[in-house]
């Protein structure tokens, strides 16, 4: 993969500049998924100097909120430096009291415009969810709490559907962005079109990433 050391200047992706609308922070992140899948990242992996410059305060144009699979590394695969966007990940994506507080605060305090929910093929958090729902027997532990968040999505397809795992999936990225669409903190700046949701999914062959839920 052939990697650029330093980007053109004037062309750093998340400069407030371009990124201080959801829409300039949506086609940034799509701009640098395209260059993740071209093999031309502008950031590589030359992190001295990034960690350097974010080192002041931080400015990020967009809050992800993904799942915890090592496949899915988000500033990898939007191609973002250091201070470009906050990213926050739990199996499958679950939203709890703790994640959403993270993502109003990122909203309230630092004036990100954009909040990606981003789901990915063959997702194990899913997988779970499916078989504990077809066997009936529901996991120990805190990953109880998974299965139940992400059981309605599972649901809502149906058991009996062949293609229930990824139709969940997609079901479940769009569930959660309803959720933060609804939250009361957050229908403020939405309405106001200060801020936007968006829900999307990972393509774990491909690299790619395709929006499902346009803001």
């Amino acid at each position: 993969m052939a990697v650029s050391r330093a980007a053109p200047a004037g062309s750093v992706p998340g400069d407030r500049a371009r990124g201080g609308t959801p829409r300039g922070a949506l086609a940034e992140l799509l701009a640098g998924n395209r260059r993740f899948v071209s093999g031309q990242p502008v950031h590589g992996h030359d992190v001295t100097a990034a960690a350097a410059s974010a080192s002041g305060d931080q400015q990020p144009y967009a809050v992800l909120l993904g799942c915890i699979d090592s496949r899915v590394p988000l500033e990898a695969i939007f191609d973002q430096t250091f201070g470009s966007i906050c990213v926050i990940r739990t199996g499958g994506h679950v939203l709890d009291r703790a994640v959403l507080g993270s993502i109003e605060y990122v909203v309230d305090e630092l004036g990100v415009p954009l909040v990606m929910v981003l789901g990915h093929e063959r997702c194990g958090a899913v997988d779970a969810t499916v078989g504990a729902l077809r066997t009936g027997r529901r996991p120990p532990g805190a990953l109880a709490h998974l299965v139940d968040r992400i059981a309605p999505a599972v649901t809502e397809v149906g058991l009996d559907d062949p293609q229930v795992q990824p139709l969940a999936v997609r079901r479940h990225v769009r569930r959660t962005v309803a959720a933060l669409r609804a939250d009361p903190t957050l229908s403020a700046p939405i309405a106001a079109a200060r801020v936007a949701v968006a829900g999307a999914l990972y393509d774990l062959s491909t690299g790619e990433v395709a929006l499902l839920d346009p803001p």
